[in-house]
């Protein structure tokens, strides 16, 4: 496998030949940041076109196909829709937290997707409590979406929002639940220990049952969570016209549809490094030559097919199941989810205190 951090020494070493060291820390951050901005809108381009040629799967029919060769330029035309729209905000609107709020979604959203590990060595944040970090600045979103519809002064945005905190804080419960699993098998909040844990095997397997009934809650819980079908009852349109955005316009509302397919990739992404082992190879205990060949794959192109696979799951989820009502939603996950994830949480926490894991 190669370790990115080869060029990311280099890269530092080069700098500091030529230029003092806050000169060094500053264009490194500049160059983070860059990368960062452009691998959020690239990334957000791709989930649209990939949800929309997916979904046309399912439904049996060819998606876009007309902008551009195989439908490829749409998004970019959409793109460009969206920017010539014109701001608009109403007079009874609180003005500066309705242009606050999608800032807040979006910061949150960058936030959590700079913890995701591309590749061997290569992961813009990561520290000794990178698994806290994720939970905590994951959870600003749902600030911005209750500011969304509280300043909004509308009926239809206030209740999608606080359906919507409702939802999202209900289900974060099951989700840290899922996570705290697979951080007691692994020891260790660190991104990169947790990652390097699953060398011989991925946690999904190595952890019995326990593991396996965690990869199953967070997938419905982080489903709830973004809002997504059949849990998109925040922004169910039958009823709250656009929920908590109703009344966003131009590149407003940019930001929280850009967020909301970014989300879609996080949640994949950090099943990915949970339960899947990120970017580690699939290796099998015993079979040296097959796990050789496996190690030649860049590490990055493991991550990446393990989350856009994920979020077929996800997309699968959206477009095959109906709408639920807001009081079977919560029913799910107060007097189910939940008490199950706290109950896989101490059989996991036993089995590792007992070795009975692989």
């Amino acid at each position: 496998m190669f370790d990115f951090k080869i060029v990311t020494d280099w890269l530092n070493n080069a700098l500091n030949s030529v230029m003092p060291e806050w000169l060094t820390v500053t264009v490194e951050c500049l160059i983070v940041a860059v990368f960062l901005l452009a691998a959020y809108a690239i990334l957000a381009m791709i989930y649209i076109m990939y949800e929309r040629w997916v979904c046309a799967w399912i439904q049996c029919r060819i998606g876009p196909r007309r902008v551009g060769p195989f439908g490829l330029l749409q998004i970019f035309a959409d793109v460009f829709k969206i920017l010539q729209k014109e701001v608009i905000t109403l007079w009874s609107t609180d003005k500066f937290l309705h242009k606050l709020a999608p800032y807040l979604v979006l910061v949150a959203s960058l936030l959590t997707f700079a913890c995701m590990p591309w590749g061997k060595g290569w992961q813009l944040i990561d520290f000794n409590i990178g698994v806290f970090f994720i939970i905590a600045v994951s959870s600003i979103g749902v600030l911005g979406i209750l500011l969304a519809g509280w300043s909004s002064n509308s009926k239809y945005s206030l209740i999608g929002a606080m359906r919507s905190g409702a939802q999202m804080i209900s289900y974060e419960l099951s989700v840290g639940l899922s996570v705290l699993t697979v951080v007691c098998l692994a020891g260790t909040m660190n991104i990169t220990e947790i990652i390097n844990g699953q060398e011989d095997m991925w946690f999904l397997f190595k952890g019995h049952v326990p593991a396996f009934i965690a990869f199953i809650i967070y997938i419905i819980a982080a489903n709830a969570e973004n809002n997504r079908g059949p849990f998109d009852l925040p922004e169910a349109e039958h009823e709250l016209t656009a929920g908590y955005h109703t009344e966003y316009s131009g590149i407003h509302y940019g930001y929280f549809y850009l967020a909301e397919y970014l989300n879609l990739f996080i949640v994949s992404g950090i099943a990915a490094m949970l339960f899947l082992g990120g970017w580690m190879p699939f290796h099998v205990p015993g079979l040296t030559a097959f796990n050789t060949v496996m190690d030649y794959i860049p590490t990055p192109l493991w991550f990446l097919g393990k989350a856009f696979f994920l979020t077929f799951v996800f997309i699968w989820i959206r477009w095959s199941f109906p709408r639920v009502r807001i009081d079977q939603m919560l029913a799910l996950e107060w007097r189910y989810l939940m008490p199950i994830g706290l109950f896989n949480l101490v059989v996991m926490a036993v089995m590792v205190a007992f070795g009975w894991h692989f």
